[in-house]
């Protein structure tokens, strides 16, 4: 293959693909156990709910406005291209580095974590409680292996081209889809109980939080309100991040100017309502202590035995584990075009900026799945969230205040499709994240604070290779 045809991504992917993207790489393992995390964080169906609807609107607003942004830069890179062009190399780079570091590795670690718990269902030695490997305080459990496994596996299907992962993407997106509309209906149609639903609802807004200690209900407002709805808040936000992977790939994907926008609206309203109507249907069969007490905060379990008996756990557990690694493919498919967009402007490895002759980054590939498999050693899914979800919200809101700075930055530039709702909903969005975000760094300052700390360290990083860019950057 000559020099040319080495540095050009396929567009092979259409809307239907881009849109199945976005779903595979939203819908996790999230949706099957955070419930738990927020009914204990605030106590009554309600605020369950709402903040499912909160969290829906949120997306949703944020994926309409980047239809701007994809119309406007139709390349690969996304995220990364939008920042570059509205702030600088600086902000951009800020962002790689922390998506590199934290954001696209952590979400693929932690979701990989999730894939090899549901596993030890099926066959209990693969659980974190089977040591294999122990030296000193460091210990490597079964678990953590399988995590590792479905990664490297996942990358090595991506270095092959961007056709085998769309299929089976799709393949499994389509049933992961159709899996969780199942048990959703048949939730509804054979589990339901109108006393169950009516004691949920009953003092529907009264809040309160439960202590896992004593097992006790204890009144909430003011602080401790603020406290608890920010807590609840970042499981859902992380159960419904990622939709923006398929701007990473614009370069791949037909007709980009149109289709990534559609994609990401398509995608995010799909999604969003699932995930209400399934806690809905979580409320509809589940009394609100047990969903509390679920063990492992494992609700959709909970819910599969009140469905199907014994054997729903079987079943739930298949359908996480094909969740997750549907889950992962999109990631690792959409992670790599970032750092070999950065790797075109001088702001990653050189290599990164090579594509094989599959038309991919094999070696962004490979360092991404390096990274996020040490991030599978710690183990600790919670704190990986906190990690995350501060630092992806801290970019969402540049990003989409982006919109604003690049309309007076670049004012006669072709935009195809512009942001809906501008600039009523865009600067809904700001302020929305901007109060969670606050709220995040005020509450939970130990773990958040260490991932805004990873990513102000990028900064000197930056200025160190700024001083090195005549010179070549190898691995």
């Amino acid at each position: 293959m000559n020099e040319n045809n080495q540095q050009e991504f396929k567009r092979e992917l259409g809307l239907f693909d881009g849109t199945m993207l976005v779903v595979g790489s939203m819908i996790g393992s999230g949706i099957f156990i955070v419930s738990a995390d927020i009914v204990r964080q605030v106590g009554s169906a309600g605020w369950l709910t709402l903040i499912w609807i909160l969290t829906g609107l949120i997306t949703v607003i944020a994926a309409v406005s980047y239809g701007e942004l994809s119309a406007l830069f139709p390349k690969a890179g996304g995220q990364y291209v939008y920042l570059k062009e509205a702030y600088g190399k600086l902000t951009g780079f800020l962002y790689g580095w922390s998506f590199f570091a934290v954001i696209q590795t952590g979400t693929i670690a932690a979701v990989g974590v999730a894939f090899s718990k549901f596993a030890a269902y099926l066959y209990e030695p693969l659980s974190d409680e089977n040591i294999v490997f122990e030296l000193s305080s460091f210990k490597l459990n079964a678990a953590q292996i399988v995590s590792i496994m479905t990664i490297v596996l996942l990358t090595y299907i991506n270095s092959r081209g961007v056709k085998n992962s769309k299929i089976m993407l799709t393949v499994l997106t389509i049933v992961k889809i159709l899996s969780l509309f199942g048990l959703i209906i048949f939730g509804f149609l054979l589990a339901a109980k109108a006393d169950v639903w009516e004691a949920n609802w009953t003092n529907a807004w009264s809040t309160k939080s439960f202590n896992i200690d004593n097992g006790s209900w204890l009144p909430i407002s003011g602080t401790a309100l603020i406290t608890g709805i920010s807590a609840a808040m970042v499981g859902s936000l992380f159960s419904s991040d990622a939709w923006n992977g398929v701007t990473f790939i614009a370069g791949e994907i037909k007709n980009p100017k149109r289709n990534v926008g559609l994609s990401l609206f398509l995608g995010t309203l799909i999604v969003s309502v699932i995930y209400v109507l399934a806690n809905l249907m979580y409320l509809a069969v589940i009394p609100l202590d047990e969903i509390a007490t679920a063990k492992s905060d494992r609700v959709a379990v909970v819910a599969s035995q009140y469905i199907l008996g014994d054997i729903g756990t079987l079943i739930i557990a298949l359908m996480i584990m094909i969740s997750t690694f549907a889950c992962n493919n999109g990631l690792i498919m959409a992670g790599a075009r970032v750092y070999y967009t950065m790797a075109k402007d001088g702001l990653f490895f050189k290599k990164a900026a090579v594509l094989n002759a599959s038309s991919v980054p094999a070696w962004a590939l490979w360092a991404q799945c390096i990274w996020a498999s040490v991030l599978c050693l710690t183990g600790k899914y919670g704190d990986l969230l906190d990690f995350v979800v501060i630092i992806v919200l801290i970019f969402y809101i540049l990003t989409i205040y982006g919109i604003f700075v690049l309309r007076k930055k670049m004012p006669d530039a072709e935009r195809p499709y512009k942001a809906f709702g501008y600039p009523f909903l865009p600067f809904l969005y700001l302020v929305l994240s901007s109060a969670i975000s606050v709220a995040l760094l005020v509450t939970k300052t130990d773990t958040c604070g260490w991932g805004v700390l990873i990513m102000l360290i990028g900064i000197p990083v930056y200025y160190m290779m700024r001083s090195k860019e005549e010179s070549s950057i190898e691995f």
